[in-house]
């Protein structure tokens, strides 16, 4: 039998868990990985803020709040507009 290896701890789920932490960092985490997507997206398809806030029939300062990856505070509604503007579909799971 294997020997555990005694400095292998909990992970890092765990240790955010326990200090109340981990919905907020995962809500940031997923946050930034949405405003890189939409960003890339639009550089590969070579459209400009105006453009893209045009596409989303939205204001430029809406946009430049989505594309913050440290603001949180976006609505359903945005994400699919913008999702829908670079010819992607917007799909939320719970697991």
């Amino acid at each position: 039998m294997a020997k555990q290896n005694q400095f292998i701890g909990s992970s890092l789920d765990d240790l955010l868990e326990e200090t109340g932490e981990l919905a907020g960092v995962s809500t940031v985490a997923i946050k930034r990985v949405i405003a890189w997507e939409i960003t890339q997206k639009m550089e590969v398809e070579h459209i400009s803020k105006t453009k893209m806030a045009e596409l989303m029939d939205t204001s430029r300062s809406a946009l430049d709040r989505l594309l913050d990856p440290a603001n949180t505070s976006v609505t359903l509604h945005t994400l699919d507009n913008a999702a829908r503007a670079v010819g992607k579909t917007l799909r939320i799971e719970l697991s």
